[in-house]
């Protein structure tokens, strides 16, 4: 995900953590071969692009579009099997 991002740095970001998060991401920067900064970068870039993953727009083709239009468009369907599994509990509740 980051050679997306991987444009000219000119910015800078600063982070102020305690001590014990601080060593944290230094070994796992260590263990990851990377220094802080790119630890840092691209688990936050990864992060970023999962919590906006469901908030992007898509593209369709004139072929996709139509199809999705027409399953939006279909009518409801009863799902006899779907309703009795959502009415027995199950191993959460």
């Amino acid at each position: 995900m980051m050679s997306t991002f991987n444009l000219s740095k000119t910015e800078r970001i600063d982070v102020r953590a305690s001590a014990m998060v601080k060593q944290l991401l230094q070994e796992a920067a260590r263990v990851s071969h990377k220094n802080v900064s790119e630890f840092l970068l691209d688990a936050g870039v990864t992060a970023a692009a999962q919590t906006l993953a469901d908030r992007r727009r898509f593209v369709l083709d004139d072929a996709q579009w139509k199809a999705f239009r027409e399953a939006l468009d279909r009518p409801v369907q009863s799902k006899p099997r779907l309703k009795k599994l959502l009415r027995e509990p199950g191993a959460l509740g």
